[in-house]
């Protein structure tokens, strides 16, 4: 009987740490602002949930749509007069000009004034204490941001962070008890479903629209005006949506926040059928990510992958993961310090499935990465000379590491997208390897004359081999003024470029 006993004291002992464990470690999660508790009904739900008497087969918008206003609210920015210098010299293409200098000075000279700009745009409550998600678009170098709800009520707004490349910003309000949406799921959004658009179009009061869901995983290049490393997987629907909608909610017909409206298709500028919005699975992750961290933790496969669709000749051409008729994405090529080839992912294979999620196109493939911060680890299937393997990937940052990313950080202010050299790229130009500036955006590159295709293989004569190599010493160096150096493709001189990083912080 004793040994029963005390057999019987060990167990509940041991079930109780378990337990206590557990939900200590639920209720971590949630310490946090600008996170949803599940266990909690906004207040502007209380009549809606299990009250829907809808007759079978009766699609009724209205309890969705008075629960769901209230948590929507109106943003006008206000963005001060500024005056900026007349940069009117031409931009050569020489990869010599930087050699000569600049000392011509402005070719009209003097100073112009961009005057005083207003907006405004929409946004979703999504805690009761005031945070706010709303489209980069809206906020973006804005001064003063102002808040009205739909009861009238206003307040001034801060910024708690923004993420170019999904187009998302967090923003805040100081107030308590505010009605707010509650997070439903994307993925189950299906094509012919209805849903809801609430917005302030042309500065209109709250309005509300239908439409179905028209198509899924949609990329219409829009984002890439605002980063190099745009994210787009829209959803796609005929809601109709205008200018000042930005930012607003797509809702489903049982309430639930489902999207935050982004963008429209319009050879007019105004709606012409179709609008976009970003998907909430993925703006929930980088909601969490700005107010946990105060940056988007974005992982990356490491791979490089062709934005359009090819056709089946051109896919037989590209590589050994070739089978015809099967749907994936293809490799074009790897970057040395990513995790897919750390992985043993290779050029010309065809990425089928992440974490047995079928994916058939690019934008697909990134709204399952985008879920992911670096270090998580991730299944990838892949096709190569007709066999599918499934390998395990532990995910990296944009830096090609896995360390948890503070602020926006100096490679984001560069305005490039820049890959590791290749083996044989590295062996074609006799360096040991690199950094390639494949694309130029607006950032510090930019101000440079360099060239897209640049190869980057030193800075201040320290050598550079990874985009981590590049991340660090231009982090040790901000504040400061640096020499890059490197070489072009088919050149054999090496190419000095001055970078400023005086206003880097």
């Amino acid at each position: 009987m004793k040994l029963k006993n005390i057999l019987a004291v060990v167990l509940i002992s041991a079930t109780t740490a378990v337990l206590s464990v557990w939900g200590y470690g639920k209720f971590m999660e949630r310490q946090y602002a600008g996170v949803q508790d599940p266990s909690k009904v906004p207040v502007n739900y209380a009549g809606f949930f299990g009250n829907n008497n809808a007759p079978a087969g009766v699609v009724d918008f209205g309890p969705a749509a008075s629960s769901a206003t209230p948590a929507v609210v109106h943003i006008k920015t206000k963005t001060k007069a500024r005056q900026v210098s007349n940069n009117s010299r031409q931009r050569y293409s020489n990869p010599f000009a930087d050699l000569f200098g600049d000392e011509m000075g402005d070719v009209f000279g003097g100073p112009r004034i961009i005057p005083e700009q207003r907006a405004s745009g929409s946004g979703v409550l999504i805690t009761d204490d005031g945070y706010i998600v709303t489209n980069n678009h809206v906020v973006d170098g804005a001064d003063e941001i102002n808040v009205t709800l739909a009861n009238k009520r206003s307040y001034k707004a801060t910024v708690v962070g923004t993420d170019a490349s999904s187009d998302i910003a967090v923003i805040k309000v100081e107030a308590k008890g505010l009605p707010y949406l509650v997070y439903g799921n994307s993925d189950d959004a299906k094509l012919g479903q209805w849903v809801l658009a609430i917005g302030y179009p042309l500065n209109l009061d709250v309005t509300v629209t239908a439409g179905i869901v028209s198509a899924k995983s949609r990329s219409i290049g829009i984002n890439d005006r605002q980063n190099n490393s745009a994210i787009e997987s829209f959803i796609q629907t005929d809601a109709a949506v205008n200018p000042g909608n930005s930012g607003g909610a797509l809702i489903n017909t049982s309430g639930e926040l489902i999207g935050i409206n982004s963008a429209i298709a319009s050879p007019t500028g105004s709606y012409a059928g179709y609008s976009y919005a970003i998907p909430v699975n993925i703006v929930k992750k980088i909601v969490t990510d700005i107010v946990k961290f105060g940056a988007v933790q974005r992982a990356y496969i490491g791979i490089q992958y062709p934005k359009e669709n090819l056709s089946e000749e051109q896919k037989k051409d590209l590589g050994t993961g070739y089978r015809e008729g099967e749907p994936g994405v293809f490799v074009t090529d790897v970057p040395v310090d990513g995790a897919a080839a750390a992985g043993g992912i290779k050029k010309g294979d065809l990425i089928t499935k992440v974490n047995g999620v079928t994916v058939q196109s690019g934008p697909e493939l990134q709204e399952q990465v985008t879920r992911f911060k670096p270090g998580d680890k991730i299944s990838l299937t892949y096709l190569r000379g007709g066999k599918e393997s499934t390998v395990s990937l532990t995910l990296k940052n944009k830096a090609g590491n896995t360390e948890i990313v503070k602020t926006t950080g100096i490679m984001e202010k560069l305005g490039a997208e820049l890959v590791a050299a290749d083996s044989k790229t590295a062996s074609a130009n006799s360096i040991p390897g690199g950094v390639v500036v494949k694309k130029i955006n607006d950032g510090l590159l930019k101000k440079t004359r360099m060239q897209e295709g640049f190869i980057i293989t030193s800075v201040n004569d320290q050598p550079i081999k990874t985009v981590a190599d590049l991340d660090k010493i231009l982090s040790i160096n901000k504040g400061r003024k640096v020499k890059i150096e490197g070489v072009y493709p088919g050149f054999e001189s090496t190419y000095p470029y001055p970078l400023d990083l005086s206003d880097v912080d």
